[in-house]
């Protein structure tokens, strides 16, 4: 048995949960949020908790049994609470601002790099070098953190570059001069 599967997931007040067919949806304050099932697995909503159990015990099955448990309490936490993701752009003159749903770059190249925001996520920028990326999608919010990311990575040298907030990188020694005649 999963041991991340067995466990239900906990409804919390205001928060609704329903399974039509191979559907699972969450309804919350902050929005609504629906996966469809494998047929591996089964859904049941009971006593304000989500059951779910794998219909047979195939590798496949028992790896999605705790993979359904975990989108399920990611989701019900995206719709109570919201997920965040942080970057920072490092680099002398390098920023970000927003032109209406439009994320617009600076980052040392010679033209704009352009994000348009996708539908559920938004993005604040409280100082130039900073952006605040919520949606209450995890998966979608961490994927367009990703991209905006990979505009410009870090680099070991300076650092300069867009990295997530906290996100450790790993400076290497340039080059030294020994002396010559």
């Amino acid at each position: 048995m999963s041991r991340v599967g067995k466990q239900p997931v906990q409804l919390p007040k205001g928060v609704k949960a329903s399974v039509a067919g191979n559907a699972l949806t969450i309804e919350g304050g902050k929005g609504k949020l629906s996966i469809t099932l494998r047929p591996e697995v089964k859904v049941e909503v009971k006593d304000d908790q989500i059951h779910v159990s794998r219909n047979n015990d195939s590798k496949f099955a028992r790896a999605m049994h705790g993979t359904v448990r975990a989108l399920a309490s990611n989701m019900i936490q995206g719709v109570t609470k919201g997920f965040q993701k942080n970057l920072d752009i490092i680099g002398v003159g390098w920023q970000g601002k927003m032109q209406g749903r439009k994320l617009v770059l600076q980052l040392g190249y010679c033209h704009t790099v352009d994000f348009d925001l996708p539908e559920g996520i938004n993005c604040v920028i409280p100082n130039p070098q900073r952006l605040e990326i919520t949606g209450i999608d995890k998966q979608a919010v961490g994927e367009f953190a990703a991209r905006v990311r990979a505009a410009r990575k870090p680099e070991p040298y300076k650092g300069k570059g867009v990295r997530y907030d906290g996100e450790r990188i790993i400076r290497k020694a340039g080059k030294s001069f020994v002396g010559g005649k």
